[in-house]
């Protein structure tokens, strides 16, 4: 992949593979995630998707679930 300049933004272009895999379409928001220099692209889920998710949970946690309000409240 190459990366473009794209008004004061950098872009990279996506291989026709990757668009496929993802069943990306124009308009879809993708996350880029990078750990130990190894990328991973995902689709972000629709707010459907999410939304479906939350409903499969239902509020159970794991039995070892701990709440730690001061991580919770963190800013980065």
């Amino acid at each position: 992949m190459q990366v473009s300049k794209w008004g004061n933004s950098l872009a990279i272009r996506l291989p026709t593979q990757v668009v496929k895999e993802l069943h990306l379409k124009e308009g879809d928001d993708i996350e880029v995630l990078a750990q130990n220099k190894v990328f991973k692209i995902a689709k972000k889920p629709s707010a459907t998707q999410k939304l479906s998710e939350l409903r499969k949970f239902r509020g159970r946690l794991p039995a070892d679930f701990k709440f730690d309000r001061i991580d919770a409240h963190q800013r980065d």
